[in-house]
This record gives structure tokens, sequence and C-alpha cells, in this order.
């Protein structure tokens, strides 16, 4: 079979995880290509038990799949192995791990600078998790960033690390008055991450060739989300990378040619984390019931998550950039209660109504959503398992959102844990 590329539609946090956790079993291979530990996904096991990952890719909790990270996300090796150690003590098999050696290195001076920046930026902060992401990604495009290859070979990784210091200090000490890194500090504790990481690291690319070759299943799996892309989403308000159809690309290695089928993850609400535009987003009771009974805090930050209604065009705008085939809705269980449920189905701009996403920023910051409300329900659904066993107005509710999205919707999440959908069709055959 071809690859199949699962990512979010909104600006995160949409139970990507889960519905990985769902195919883990079906698939051979699933890919992380995007994104850094800034990401974090939740999965429930059957049996209750909850993980959070945030660099290993989600299918790591499958027993068979094999897990890879590839070029396109960015590293900290402290966490990886903090992450691998964890799962190997719950007994999850972590041998099946491999990273892409062109995966870029998170260094200290990275995490440095996004949290001095970060403050030095005040009311125009961006939110980001001061984890140095964004510092480096910058770095990797300025040619300048340390590669996961370059721990194998010490007199490259010293070589790259003066250099890249040899700036970065001077920002730190004479911009921020803050404390310079140490050069030899910072290699002796890498060169042991690389002791550790040398076993996992690979040409993950060929893997994955090889894989499609044999006609086995590759996932591609995004972090964060559409409306987060660093070129199609709220920017300056986005990530760093481009976590839509084309980034898994880009991030894999994978032609896109092989790519026949991409799902994507919403939530019959909307979230977001950090600061940006977000045009249905509530200050009321509703979005305090949102927050409270979705448990809307985030998996990585721990930050309360923005809550509001349904945003249809970012929806659709979601579904017609990554060329959507089936949309995946979870959390419809949170609206339950709510005697009525509106939609976003277009935004007044101006005192114009317009139904796409608006093409400047200043538009979008400026947009008031239009509402279509919907009669919610009372009944406890999160023991439906099929259309038919879900109340009338939560079917219509559902059928409204794959109409103004124009994607089948093909799962809907009625609860938290893995078992707990309504399939309405098979995501794989």
């Amino acid at each position: 079979m071809p690859a199949i590329v699962l990512l979010g539609a909104q600006w995160g946090d949409e139970g990507k995880g889960k519905v990985t956790d769902l195919l883990g079993e079906r698939v051979d291979y699933v890919v992380r290509y995007s994104g850094g530990n800034n990401a974090g996904h939740t999965v429930i096991t059957p049996d209750g038990q909850k993980y959070a990952l945030h660099l290993m890719p989600s299918g790591a909790l499958s027993p068979d799949a094999m897990i890879v990270i590839g070029n396109g996300v960015v590293v900290d090796p402290k966490v990886l192995l903090a992450e691998i150690d964890g799962l190997a003590e719950r007994g999850v098999d972590v041998s099946r791990l491999r990273i892409s050696g062109d995966a870029h290195l998170i260094m200290p001076h990275h995490r440095a600078l996004d949290r001095v920046i970060e403050r030095y930026l005040g009311s125009s902060r961006i939110g980001t998790t001061g984890r140095g992401i964004g510092p480096a990604y910058g770095d990797k495009v300025a040619r300048i960033g340390i590669r996961l290859q370059d721990l194998l070979d010490p007199g490259i990784l010293r070589k790259k690390l003066e250099l890249a210091l040899r700036e970065k200090n001077q920002i730190l000490f004479k911009v921020y008055n803050r404390k310079a890194i140490d050069l030899e500090a910072t290699v002796e504790e890498y060169l042991e991450y690389a002791e550790r990481l040398k076993p996992y690291i690979a040409e993950t690319r060929a893997m994955l060739w090889d894989a499609l070759d044999r006609g086995e299943t590759v996932l591609l799996e995004g972090a964060q989300a559409t409306m987060l892309d660093m070129d199609h989403g709220t920017y300056p308000f986005v990530t760093s990378s481009n976590p839509t159809a084309g980034g898994a690309c880009v991030g894999a290695g994978i032609p896109p040619t092989a790519i026949n089928k991409v799902i994507a993850v919403s939530k019959a609400y909307t979230t977001r984390v950090g600061a940006g535009p977000f045009p249905t987003e509530l200050f009321d009771a509703n979005g305090d019931h949102l927050r409270k009974i979705g448990a809307e805090y985030g998996t990585t930050t721990g930050r309360e998550r923005r809550c509001g209604w349904f945003d249809a065009v970012v929806a659709r705008y979601a579904c017609r950039l990554n060329g959507v085939t089936d949309l995946v809705i979870t959390k419809l269980d949170v609206l339950t209660g709510l005697p009525k449920v509106p939609i976003c189905v277009g935004y007044e701009i101006n005192g114009v109504r317009v139904d796409d996403m608006p093409m400047s920023q200043t538009d979008f910051h400026h947009a008031k959503p239009v509402f279509e409300e919907l009669d919610g329900w009372w009944e406890d659904i999160t023991k439906a398992r099929t259309l038919d066993d879900l109340p009338e107005n939560a079917r219509r509710y559902i059928a409204r959102v794959e109409e103004l999205c124009n994607t089948r919707v093909s799962v809907v999440g009625v609860g938290p844990g893995r078992e707990e959908n309504v399939h309405l069709h098979p995501l794989l055959p």
C-alpha cells in the first residue's frame, strides 16, 4: 500500500495521537515528519493507561510498526532519551525506533535564545514553548545547524558548535546579558547522547522507499496542525515547520506520488494554545464548559487552551489545502448537554460577508464569525459505535460539518478511549 498522511485541521491538539494509535496495528511504519518536543500526543490504551508522547511517533504503542523520526523533525536528545527510557520502563519496545541522520539537533543555545527572545518581545510574544524549536529551525535555514549524524563525528560536532557559538554567545551575553554557553561542556554532554542514540540513527529515506516498494503501509504523522504551518497558517503565530501534507514529503523524504490518502483530524469545536487570531474564541460560560469537559490543557505545556465553536472556514481551508480524503471529528461528546451548538459558517470583515480564509493577517484579526445554530442533544453518546446510535441532533451536526467542509467524515470520536469511536467509512481497506 502507498503512504498515508495524518495531520491536524485546526491549531493542533485535535487528537491525532488517538487516530495514529487507532491505525497503528494496521500499518507497517509510523513516521513523524515535522516539529520537535513542542508538540504532544496523548494516547489512552484499552486498559486505561495514558501516554503523553512528545518526540516519539504515536505508533510507538503499536506492537509491530517500525517508528521513524524523519529528517524534518528537530530533536532535543535529552528529551528523546528520557522519553525512550520512560516508555521502556512501562514495557514498550523502543528497539523499533529509527531516526534520520539528517534531523537537526536542538542545542543549549537554541533553548536559551528561545526563552530570552520571547521575554524580550513582551506583549508581542508569539507564545512559544521555550524549547528551542524556532531557533533550531532558524539555524537549519541559515545552514549553520547541527544534525544527528554530526554526533557520530566528534571533530565535526566540535567544529560546528564552535562556529555557532561565536555568534550565539555574543548575542546571549552582549545583547541579552545572559550567561554564554560553554563549548567544552556542551560537546561532552552531546557526545554522551551520541553513545546512546547511535543504534537508532539510520538512512530513513531509503528505508521508507524500500518499504513502499514492498507494498507496505507508511503512515506519516504530523505534529501541530494546518493553521500553525509556517507558510499557510496564521503567521507569525505559527510553528517553525510545515505540518501540512506537503511538509510530509519534505520532512520524511517520501515522493508525493506515493501518497494516496490524507486524513485530517478536527475537534467538534476549536482550540488553540498561545497567541494569535481566533475568530470563534469564547470568553463566557460556554468556553469554560468546553475547557472543563474537554480537559483542554496542553499535553506539552499544561497551559489552558483557548476554546471556541467549530470554525468551518478554517476546516474547509485545511481540507482544500491538504487534499483531505477523510475527516476525523474528535470529542463530539464534549458538546453533549448544550441546548444550542453554533458553527461558524463564514466571517464578516469590515461589514462584508466572506466564506473563505481572508488573504491578509489584518483581515483575519478583524474577522467576526457568522454563526449558524444547531440544536444540541442531551443523551450520553460515549457508548455509540454506529451512526444510528447517535441522537438525531448529533447526526445533523456531523452532516452539516461534512457539508460545509465538502469532505466526508469517516470517524467520529465520542470519548477519549481507543474504542470510543463511531466509524462511518473505513480509514484503511
